[in-house]
């Protein structure tokens, strides 16, 4: 099993190589560690140093966190440059949904996504995206734009048709523990292709119902194993078998 979107860089630095052992020790096999701005950046790069065979790294901008500094994306530039051969994917990136509205800050994020994603071109790089409700078809529009060939949607909350749209893009789309309560993914899984599924954590967000209680980690991946075969039938090693290609497909991994 893959975690195909984790912000590996904010859990306990000192306990950290314990829970990794613990995690693959349970079939945890690799993680997409995501980044949220240029610090975070740096501390997963720091992170894939570290465990090598474990780590995929992934820098970025989140779009719901503040504006980034434009020293900052500078300095994101050439650590692009200089850092590919350790960097998997350009992520997390995308535009805003959840602050209230703020024309600035959307288009501000447009126009960094616009330029992350030709970035994300040039180095041959797959993205990994938030891109929820409105704002997922204007994502789509840039990846089209930009001829991006691996893109992940992470997350995904959106309309149908653009959820098709996605879909006959052959970008892939993942869920979190919350398909396991939640008739709403549990809806958007019926209408994913197994081929572009993918699965993830988010974690250390934490989850309602029964992992109310639980911190998120990997572990949690086999739940949402359990709960797809639960929705879709089929043997589970098979699910999970084709999910980790998937996800090594999206990352070229």
């Amino acid at each position: 099993m893959i975690d195909a979107h984790i912000h590996l860089d904010q859990y306990d630095y000192l306990t950290l190589p314990e829970k990794i052992a613990q995690w693959q020790q349970a079939g945890v096999k690799q993680v997409i560690a995501v980044s949220t701005d240029l610090s975070s950046s740096y501390k997963t790069l720091e992170l894939q140093l570290r465990f090598p065979h474990f780590v995929n790294a992934c820098i970025g901008f989140h779009p719901e966190f503040s504006y980034p500094k434009s020293h900052d994306v500078i300095e994101f530039k050439q650590l692009l440059k200089d850092e590919r051969s350790r960097i998997t994917a350009i992520g997390e990136i995308g535009l805003p949904h959840y602050e209230p509205k703020q024309v600035d800050k959307l288009s501000f994020f447009t126009e960094l996504l616009d330029e992350l994603l030709l970035y994300a071109y040039r180095y041959e790089l797959p993205v990994s995206l938030h891109a929820v409700h409105d704002k997922a078809a204007t994502v789509l529009t840039l990846l089209k734009k930009h001829k991006i060939k691996q893109a992940h949607f992470h997350w995904f909350k959106g309309p149908h048709d653009v959820l098709s749209d996605i879909v006959n893009a052959q970008y892939y789309i993942s869920v979190t523990p919350e398909l396991c309560y939640r008739k709403r993914d549990q809806l958007l899984l019926h209408n994913v292709p197994l081929t572009q599924l993918l699965i993830e954590t988010d974690g250390p967000w934490q989850y309602n119902d029964s992992f109310q209680k639980q911190e998120t980690t990997p572990l949690m991946l086999k739940n949402i194993v359990d709960c797809i075969e639960q929705q879709l039938g089929g043997p589970k090693l098979n699910i999970a078998r084709q999910i980790e290609l998937n996800t090594k497909q999206c990352y070229l991994l």
